[in-house]
């Protein structure tokens, strides 16, 4: 079997995280999303991978390029934009002629394991879609059904309907591309358009999930969905670890890093290759740091993902907090968390524990202040003693 991973879409909604980086390759405990669904199928046996790529198609081909070191075997499709055609039918179409026989559809966006992919593929029937139940089914396409058999598909409703929604992932035959091909002359481009097609001639069964499915649709989706991950992060310790460092739980550190005399570590903590986490330093659980990240004397860090060749300075206190790659951070920084309610898409949204969300290569001065839930785009200027209480765009200073 053959698996299609449609991984070309910007994730708009996930900027500034997004802004140079496609959706699949963020990363969720230091590993990107993508490798997490390529380890999946490999574990089971679903070697035969094609990603249709789009949107910095190069980050994905030069990270996985043929798959080989990843034991599984990877060629790519790129989807060129075509307005009012992007979608997924669209994109799914485009890797009809690499298809022969029965396969598995993935976003290329999700967080998976080898469980939800078995739950999909085993059976012999040849259509089947993998649901799960959703706090905000609105934002998914929702599923009807008549006992395991779907009745009814409804992209985003504005009513509720049910709590019942598509993962997108996908069993299907060869044949679902003359039904995609069929669709796509009406002037529809989505997977829920051409399910809907067929549902009085074909029996599409949905199977619910016992695996790991997570989406991540918002920047503070970032945050739980690398705490799941973490919950997995075993134990591995390279580089040095100085004397008087403490470790409890999960820690893995890679090689090259350097944990300096009176760190407090507590796991579920991965920290990555050639960082340097400075004197009595204290990080508590559910914090991830990528590669060549420093972190200076005496800070604290908790429940916050913190990406590659990043600097912390001295006596920062991040918590609740996602920082971009590159991004630059002066002395006695603080990034409160709050609950309360963010702007996004024109709606409001109601996050719990947030704290500060810094797109790549900001530049933040000496103590800096940052409210909770606030967004500082990629490529600021952020001066010294400033409260930031309100968005930042991309490429603005604060002086």
């Amino acid at each position: 079997m053959k698996a299609v991973i449609l991984a070309a879409g910007e994730g708009t909604r996930l900027r500034p995280f997004t802004n140079s980086e496609p959706k699949g390759m963020l990363p969720i405990s230091n590993r990107p999303i993508l490798e997490y669904i390529i380890k999946a199928l490999a574990q089971n046996k679903i070697r035969d991978i094609i990603i249709v790529v789009g949107y910095h198609k190069e980050r994905i081909m030069s990270y996985f390029e043929d798959g080989k070191d990843f034991d599984v075997n990877i060629s790519y499709i790129v989807q060129k934009r075509r307005v009012g055609k992007i979608g997924t039918a669209y994109a799914l179409s485009m890797a009809k002629n690499k298809i022969k026989d029965d396969f598995i559809v993935l976003p290329g966006d999700n967080l998976i394991d080898a469980q939800t992919i078995s739950d999909v593929i085993s059976g012999k029937q040849k259509h089947k879609i993998a649901i799960v139940q959703s706090d905000i089914p609105s934002k998914y396409g929702v599923v009807e059904l008549s006992g395991n058999v779907v009745r009814n598909i409804i992209e985003k409703p504005e009513e509720e309907i049910s709590n019942l929604i598509s993962t997108g992932i996908y069993k299907l035959p060869v044949s679902i591309f003359d039904d995609i091909e069929k669709v796509m002359k009406s002037g529809h481009y989505d997977m829920t358009s051409v399910l809907q097609s067929i549902l009085t001639k074909k029996k599409i069964i949905a199977v619910t999930t016992k695996g790991m499915w997570q989406d991540i649709v918002y920047p503070w989706d970032i945050l739980d969905v690398n705490s799941m991950a973490l919950n997995n992060n075993e134990s591995h310790t390279s580089g040095r670890i100085e004397r008087n460092v403490t470790l409890k739980g999960s820690v893995s550190i890679g090689e090259g890093t350097i944990i300096r005399s009176g760190a407090y570590i507590v796991g579920p903590v991965k920290i990555g290759e050639g960082c340097e986490i400075g004197p009595n330093v204290t990080i508590y659980p559910s914090t991830s740091i990528g590669n060549n990240v420093r972190v200076g004397p005496n800070s604290v860090i908790e429940h916050s993902v913190i990406m590659s060749d990043v600097n912390i300075g001295a006596t920062c206190h991040i918590i609740d907090s996602v920082i971009g790659d590159g991004v630059e951070i002066g002395p006695h920084f603080c990034s409160t968390s709050r609950s309360g309610n963010i702007e996004m898409d024109d709606e409001l949204h109601k996050v719990e524990h947030i704290g500060a969300l810094i797109g790549e290569r900001t530049i933040i001065g000496d103590q800096v202040s940052v409210n909770g839930g606030i967004i500082i785009g990629s490529n600021c200027d952020i001066s010294s003693q400033k409260i930031i209480s309100k968005r930042i765009p991309d490429n603005s200073s604060v002086l």
